[in-house]
Order: structure tokens, then C-alpha cells, then sequence
């Protein structure tokens, strides 16, 4: 079941979770508007609009989505979830907020929710402790259920069908600009079944040195490393790989160092146990990539959770140390990069289970020639 085909009743459990997480953290309504959380509780997401939805969700009370009159319409009914509360053009929708709850002692906020509403709610509430929702959703959002790992493994196997592609020899390299490759990579995404591509990042040569390097038109010659990062969303729930391939035949120097790489990419899979602190999937690839020399060159943290976002909690890095729980999804995604010569980065989706870690991703995880 994804996101698109849950239930109400999947729906109602989410946010009596979220009321029960509301009592734990000793806050006495959520507010979220804008952002994942919103469809997590209720199956509808907002559009970035200048016009507020917000989800009211009381400690104890109803749930009440204020919306606007001319957004309704996109609203599928969720009886026992949420009751819907539409505004007018000359109506003031943080007033009508404020009024569905007498003034709380502490509010959760959506992290993601628009700063200028947070900001004409303050006179309103006044005396009111505003904290962060992730107080409250993280733990909610974090645990990936059965439904949610299926969607997960549906978007990551439609990401290797495209990695495939590409190993393949299928999405020519050699002539082509980054950009066009990353257009090419992008409705392959499409094609496969995402609904929308979040990235598609295709970084050739002295470019693959940057992580996030974002596609241009440098043409990608014969002979040099091309580092592809893509993924979308689909059905609701996000996919993201990376994978490298060498035009031509790997000098020594690539082809050692990839093999660093992918032993530590595989340390890194290995070590999302249940119960592992996050840090230890971060410590468990940098410890083999800096015994080779090239500590200095891994610059960024190991993983990062995925689910609705590409980017959400848990995160693998120095530092967190939050246990792995049966459920959690993250990447797990080490890095080599050589500023000003060329760069590599190895990446799959990984849940934790009670049976071990669970790669969603199984594309060749080889530098392949091509």
C-alpha cells in the first residue's frame, strides 16, 4: 500500500500516534502545513501557496485541515481523521487557527511550515512555548512500516532499472553535454514509473569532485569517471542511487581507489543493524576509506534517512547516536573526491530489519567500463 492507496483507517492511526506523541513531549497542539507531514497524517499535500493549509491537531480534540475555499476541491475526505475547515479570499486564516484552540502553553510547529505564519500567530497565542514537530513526527515518520518499505523498494528497483541503463551502454556518454545526460537520466526516472525526479545529478571528470555538482555543459569526453546520483519520487515515496562508470578503460589510481570505495560502501551496509548507533554506519565506511589515505577526501556524512523526502531523519554521521530501529530507512553513500581530478561516490538505500540490513538497491555495483 503507498501513499496514494492508504487508507483512512492508516490515516487515523497516524494521527492518534501523533497525539500520543504530542502527550510525550508535553506539548498540547501540532500545527503542520507545507511539507511531508501533512500528507503522512492526512493524504493530501499542499501546494507552496501564499494561502495557509494547516493541519490543527489537537492533544485532545479533533483534528480540524484549514484550507482554502478554492483548494478544498483536491481533498479527499478522511472521516475520523480530520474535519475540514474552508476560508474565504477576505478571510484571515492564522486568526481562524487561533481560534480552534484556546491559547496553548506549548504549540509544535511544522519544521517546514512558512515563517510568516508562525509570525502573525505570535500576537495571537501570546504566553504560548513554540517547539519544533519533529518532537512529535520524527518517530512516527522514521519507523517505515510494511507498506511504506514496499513503496520504498518499489521506487528504488524503478531507479536501478535506469542504473541498469546506464551500465548497459544505453544512455550514450562520450559527445554528450552533463546536461543533456541528466535529461536523458531524468525521463528514464519518468518512464520507469517515478511521478516526479528530484535530482539527477551527472558530474564528469574534475567535476565529479564536487558532490552536489549540478549538471552543465561540460561534454564528457572518452577516458574519465562520470558520477551519476539521481532519484524521485514515486507513489509517494522517494528513491536515490549513485553509481559511476568510466568511459574507457580505469588507470590504477581509479580503479584502487574505487575498490576502497566499494569496500567501504559495503561496511557501511553491513553495520545498519537494529540497536547500531547511527554513527557507526558513518564510522564503519570512513574508517576504510581513511586506513587507505584518503580520509582528508570524504567530506560529507555516510547517509542521510529517506521515505517521502529524499532527505529526512534518521542520518548516519559522527555524532547521532540514535539507535537503528527495525524500519529505519537511509542511504548509505561514501565518497572519494580528488578536488581539481575526479571524484566517486557509491549509494543504495538501505532498511533496517530484524533480520539484518535490507539493500533496496541491487544495480551492478561495480565501476563499469564502457
Amino acid at each position: 500500500m503507498t501513499l496514494a492507496a492508504a487508507t483512512t483507517i492508516v490515516f487515523a492511526d497516524r494521527v492518534r500516534r501523533a497525539r500520543h506523541a504530542l502527550a510525550s513531549a508535553g506539548a498540547d497542539v501540532l500545527l503542520v502545513s507545507v511539507g511531508s507531514d501533512l500528507p503522512y497524517l492526512t493524504g493530501y499535500e499542499a501546494m507552496p501557496l501564499e494561502r495557509l493549509t494547516m493541519l490543527v491537531v489537537p492533544r485532545d480534540g479533533d483534528a480540524t485541515l484549514v484550507i482554502p475555499r478554492l483548494e478544498a476541491p483536491r481533498v479527499v475526505a478522511q472521516p475520523g481523521v480530520f474535519t475540514m475547515l474552508t476560508w474565504g479570499e477576505t478571510d484571515d486564516p492564522v486568526a481562524i487557527v487561533s481560534t480552534l484552540v484556546a491559547a496553548p502553553a506549548v504549540a509544535a510547529i511544522g519544521d517546514t511550515m512558512w515563517a510568516r505564519f508562525l509570525v502573525d500567530l505570535l500576537p495571537l497565542w501570546q504566553g504560548t512555548r513554540y517547539v519544533r514537530s519533529n518532537l512529535v513526527m520524527n518517530e512516527l515518520r522514521m519507523r517505515k512500516d510494511a507498506a511504506e518499505v514496499a513503496a520504498l523498494q518499489a521506487a528504488g528497483a524503478a531507479a536501478d532499472r535506469v542504473a541498469a541503463q546506464l551500465h548497459a551502454g544505453e544512455i550514450a556518454l562520450v559527445g554528450r553535454t552533463e546536461a543533456a545526460v541528466s535529461a536523458d537520466i531524468s525521463a528514464r526516472l519518468i518512464a520507469e514509473g517515478h511521478d516526479k525526479v528530484n535530482f539527477a545529478i551527472v558530474a564528469a571528470g574534475e567535476n565529479a569532485a564536487s558532490p552536489h555538482h549540478h549538471a552543465g555543459d561540460r561534454v564528457i569526453r572518452e577516458g574519465e569517471i562520470v558520477l551519476t546520483d539521481f532519484g524521485g519520487t514515486m507513489a509517494g515515496y522517494c528513491s536515490d542511487i549513485t553509481r559511476c562508470v568510466y568511459t574507457g578503460e580505469p588507470s590504477a589510481e581509479i580503479a584502487e581507489a574505487y575498490a576502497v570505495l566499494h569496500e567501504a560502501q559495503a561496511a557501511g551496509v553491513a553495520a545498519g543493524v537494529v540497536g547500531a548507533p547511527c554513527q557507526e554506519v558513518d564510522r564503519a565506511s570512513r574508517r576504510i576509506i581513511a586506513a587507505a589515505g584518503f580520509g582528508d577526501y570524504f567530506v560529507h556524512r555516510t547517509g542521510h534517512g529517506i521515505g517521502m523526502e529524499a532527505h529526512e531523519d534518521p542520518y548516519m554521521v559522527e555524532g547521532n547516536e540514535l539507535p537503528l530501529a527495525a524500519g529505519h530507512a537511509f542511504s548509505v553513500e561514501p565518497g572519494i573526491y580528488i578536488p581539481g581530478r575526479w571524484g566517486m561516490r557509491l549509494e543504495d538505500i538501505v532498511v533496517a530489519t530484524n533480520d539484518g540490513p535490507l539493500a533496496l538497491n541491487h544495480a551492478n555495483h561495480a565501476l563499469v567500463a564502457l
